[in-house]
């Protein structure tokens, strides 16, 4: 695995930056990325192989599952499944809270491989409101499985140079 750190400082260079990670991450690589809370490590949640290089990168237990960030809202449900009558309060809170650092946790759909969950039946999702997550995601239009970018147990990555 090879590293590259980019830091943009022009429009130009953040499309450019923004453009290799998605095509890193439709290659099934990981890609770090700053969300409004930490730093993350990302692939497509939706690719077994990419998220694996996540648990080998921070030497992570497979039976800690991973965050999921959305690229839209309507990929929640072909992600996790919204009981009916939990329907009108997931929808009041996503209203208010996505996109955002608010995480919900749902029953799974098959689309998820269970390395993303730790081979539970739930599912943690989360709409990022970070400009570049959000640039790349709607680039790649994909969900990514996205843990903080440290080694696990150790401390949280909150800049691109930790």
């Amino acid at each position: 695995m090879r590293t590259q750190i980019v830091f943009p400082r022009t429009t130009a260079e953040s499309t450019g930056a923004i453009a290799l990670a998605v095509s890193l991450l439709k290659k099934g690589e990981c890609v770090a990325l700053p969300t409004e809370t930490v730093y993350g490590l990302a692939a497509d949640a939706l690719n077994a192989e990419a998220v694996a290089r996540i648990f080998e990168a921070k030497q992570r237990p497979r039976f800690d599952p991973l965050i999921v960030l959305l690229p839209t809202r309507d990929w929640l449900e072909r992600i996790g499944r919204v009981r009916d009558a939990d329907r009108q309060l997931i929808e009041k809170l996503t209203g208010r809270f996505w996109p955002g650092p608010f995480t919900i946790v749902l029953p799974r759909r098959a689309i998820v491989p269970d390395i993303v969950t730790g081979g539970q039946e739930t599912v943690a999702v989360r709409m990022s409101s970070h400009r570049t997550v959000s640039e790349i995601m709607k680039a790649l239009g994909l969900p990514l499985a996205a843990p903080s970018a440290n080694r696990f147990g150790r401390v949280t990555a909150t800049t691109a140079q930790h």
